[in-house]
């Protein structure tokens, strides 16, 4: 591990704020004359932590390729800041993690392990297969929340605040706490929380060292109350812990951990105004000389196992040859990005995804149109122009934490949208009444939905948008994080 534990010679740090997260505020490429190269990155949680209006808050993230592990080892510290870079007005710490470690850390638990648990992936007649390989993985994974531990540690004034981000982190706040029991630590899960009787996959030492890790801070985020009980549970079957349910808290050997409840919004100002810039009209144009005057159904997301797009192909196939008045009438515009594609299943759901398109547009298109529009490659103008246009959207993950794109599209929706939104997402608790609600399962089910959706009237649509918009924007990135630094 080397450079990881050269920490500073002083027992504390200057941060009064800190966040921690996989994924920094910044990445790094090499030029062709072999200079790095900064891009700035978005989402939620850099909007968010823009809300601190304070340039000693700290960022501790790990870096992901040769040119951000080239870049933190020529900053002092991995302080990108300290050596000159443009990290936006805060401090960012990189830790430059062996990349053995860092990608069984990634790969092998995070991504394939916990990610899979709690969005209830697994074929379990063959998978998964707890053995020697998974140990190793498993000590890279404590490794590596050992390492952002110990870079808190490092960081953090006395009494400072720590929001520490997601599954790729969960060991993090005990490890913290053992460090610095001076702190106050908050951990925040971005995905849904398995129930006990699926969670109970995991071998029963991993399990525990989740939940006790999460329960290492004093306040445990969800996105929905959904996923905080289930949470709740598993702490209370795994590790014989007491949970209050009025007051939401887990008690663990005379420590109580407060759970909080924070539905990420999405940032009604940045995409209204980005999604009207020329870059979007260009392909918006594009869009609408592809699509003509056809009804538009439109999808956009990562090609991830859990966001359930095959389905939502078989649904739309399902529409076409059940109801054939939908004949050159409708257009299925399909966005399903690249994802996770050092990873078998994500490459083989990839080509099922692009096989399944092939095969819709071989048996239904005509000389004069074109039923499917499936697009591989991420560009997020065109993402935008597709919001706009619109006049369905279907969003029918398998299970999410949240879903930002059924918050996003009613927000920059030109003409109003039916939503068609699985009741598995956490989105589905504030949006719920007024989406076309479906189950991911049931293909026929969605298939009809797409149909309602299509034969609403212009004035249903327009009034249901205005209520799912006003929803989606309820609490934005900013308010979002600064309700979960508030509470600590």
């Amino acid at each position: 591990m080397g450079d990881l534990t050269t920490e500073r010679s002083s027992a504390t740090g200057t941060a009064p704020v800190l966040v921690a997260s996989n994924r920094g505020p910044v990445s790094f490429s090499t030029a062709d004359d072999g200079t790095l190269t900064l891009r700035r990155g978005g989402g939620g949680l850099v909007s968010g932590l823009s809300a601190i209006d304070d340039p000693t808050a700290v960022w501790v993230c790990a870096a992901l390729g040769d040119a951000d592990r080239r870049a933190a080892r020529e900053a002092p510290d991995g302080r990108l800041d300290l050596a000159g870079h443009e990290v936006g007005g805060q401090a960012v710490r990189m830790l430059d993690i062996d990349p053995e470690t860092f990608a069984r850390a990634y790969n092998g638990v995070a991504n394939s392990t916990l990610w899979f648990i709690h969005h209830l992936l697994y074929a379990t007649p063959t998978a998964p297969s707890f053995d020697a390989d998974f140990r190793t993985e498993w000590a890279a994974y404590q490794a590596y929340n050992a390492a952002f531990s110990a870079a808190l540690a490092a960081e953090a004034a006395p009494e400072a605040a720590v929001l520490v981000q997601d599954y790729h982190l969960s060991l993090t706040p005990a490890l913290l706490r053992a460090a610095r029991p001076d702190l106050r630590i908050g951990h925040f899960s971005h995905t849904p929380w398995a129930p006990p009787e699926y969670y109970r996959l995991l071998p029963d030492d991993v399990a525990r060292a989740v939940l006790t890790g999460i329960l290492g801070a004093d306040r445990a985020g969800f996105l929905t109350e959904r996923w905080a009980r289930a949470f709740a549970a598993c702490c209370e079957d795994l590790l014989g812990a007491t949970f209050d349910p009025e007051n939401l808290t887990v008690t663990l050997n005379g420590r109580t951990t407060h759970l909080g409840v924070h539905a990420l919004g999405a940032d009604a100002d940045f995409l209204r105004e980005r999604a009207h810039r020329p870059d979007v009209d260009e392909r918006l144009a594009a869009l609408r000389t592809a699509v003509g005057d056809r009804r538009t159904i439109v999808r956009v997301d990562r090609t991830e196992l859990s966001k359930n797009i095959v389905r939502g192909l078989q649904a739309y196939r399902h529409l076409l040859r059940t109801r054939p008045e939908w004949h050159d009438r409708v257009v299925h515009i399909a966005f399903a990005y690249p994802s996770r594609t050092d990873l078998a299943e994500y490459r083989a759901y990839t080509a099922a995804v692009q096989d399944l398109a092939a095969a819709i547009n071989a048996e239904f298109a005509t000389p004069t149109w074109q039923p499917l529009i499936l697009h591989v490659n991420d560009d997020f103008p065109r993402s935008l122009a597709a919001y706009r246009l619109a006049d369905v959207a279907l969003v029918n993950p398998i299970r999410d934490g949240m879903n930002l794109v059924a918050k996003e599209v009613p927000v920059v929706s030109d003409h109003g949208c039916a939503l068609v939104l699985s009741r598995e997402a956490g989105a589905h608790t504030e949006l719920g009444d007024d989406a076309l609600t479906v189950n991911p399962y049931d293909v026929i089910a969605t298939a009809e939905a797409l149909h309602t959706g299509l034969t609403m009237s212009p004035g249903e649509r327009a009034d249901r948008t205005k209520r799912l918009a006003a929803a989606a924007t309820a609490l934005p990135p900013q308010q979002w994080f600064l309700d979960q630094l508030n509470a600590l």
